[in-house]
């Protein structure tokens, strides 16, 4: 089960209840980076290839200017823009983009490797200090499991250690975490980050769950490997679910196996869009992560994005 069935179907029993208003509205003590959002322009002439102009939700520019309103007054000083597109141009769009807005502080591009042009667009690209890395998984028609054996694909991933980049990676499912744990046992040096696993599809046959969950294990036995705790609010009975109880379990899962240098925070604005606003969606992470030491937070806040991504600040009020 995928994002947009969890809006279209209701998934289990859990109560929906409002947040506290201390819990929405407070700003965080804590300094808070974003390390998954979304920047287009969907007034260019030559079109986006996402969103697509169906989506009503999500239709509309989506720029740093706006998302810098949307944060207003919720302690976020920075974010991590991730492709939101499969077109090579695009990479020197959203560096463009990041350039002129200090609150990016980083960009994850998208290139093939094995494609022809791979070394020289990663050479140039990673000549911009903002280009932290590629993204590569189960969108834009790729199938990481199948390409890890096409002939030069590891090959360009080995490029990418080489360079300090990170290969992040996109809507996770079994054969997805199977192919970056081959990749981690062949490039231990390769900082690997997992988006969106809260959400992540997981088998329906219980040699499959135990599978998934071994995989997992594995991937966590890797230092370079981390996990963004993103696409966590969820629908239930076509309403949004702010109930702590009922993320914790699955977050909980995650957090034990991986540990707390190994996770932090991503909103996935604007899709998140789809089912919360960004203060509910902020409330409802601030809810659970406010059990955990004030050390922890600041990890998952801030501190564990610099060590998977290797960003470096742009204005004062950013961590270092």
């Amino acid at each position: 089960m995928n994002r947009r069935d969890l809006i279209k179907m209701s998934i289990g029993s859990a109560a929906s209840f409002v947040m506290p208003r201390c819990v929405l509205s407070a700003t965080s003590p804590i300094p808070i980076v974003d390390a998954h959002i979304h920047l287009f322009d969907t007034t260019r002439a030559e079109g986006v290839p996402w969103p697509e102009k169906s989506d009503t939700a999500l239709y509309r520019p989506a720029l740093p200017a706006r998302y810098k309103t949307v944060t207003e007054g919720l302690g976020v000083v920075a974010a991590i823009a991730i492709e939101a597109s499969p077109l090579a141009s695009d990479n020197d769009w959203l560096l463009g983009i990041a350039a002129a807005n200090p609150i990016i502080v980083g960009v994850v591009g998208d290139l093939i490797p094995g494609d022809p042009g791979y070394f020289n667009d990663l050479d140039r690209l990673h000549a911009n200090p903002l280009f932290l890395g590629i993204r590569y998984g189960n969108l834009w028609k790729r199938n990481l499991l199948m390409d890890l054996q096409k002939p030069g694909f590891l090959a360009g991933l080995k490029r990418l250690a080489e360079a300090n980049l990170v290969l992040e990676s996109a809507n996770p499912d079994l054969d997805l975490l199977r192919a970056l744990s081959t990749i981690a046992d062949h490039l231990p040096d390769l900082r690997i980050v997992i988006d969106h696993l809260p959400n992540a599809t997981q088998p329906r046959e219980q040699s499959g769950r135990n599978e998934y969950w071994v995989v997992l294990r594995h991937l966590a036995a890797h230092p370079s490997v981390y996990v963004k705790l993103s696409e966590i609010p969820a629908i239930v009975n076509g309403r949004l679910v702010t109930a702590p109880s009922h993320y914790k379990p699955g977050l909980d899962a995650l957090w034990n196996i991986f540990g707390e240098d190994h996770v932090f925070f991503g909103s996935d604005w604007p899709n998140s869009d789809h089912v919360a606003t960004y203060r509910d969606t902020l409330g409802i992470v601030r809810s659970y992560i406010s059990q955990r030491s004030a050390s922890a937070q600041e990890k998952y806040f801030w501190r564990n994005s610099i060590a998977a991504y290797r960003w470096q600040r742009r204005l004062p009020s950013q961590p270092a």
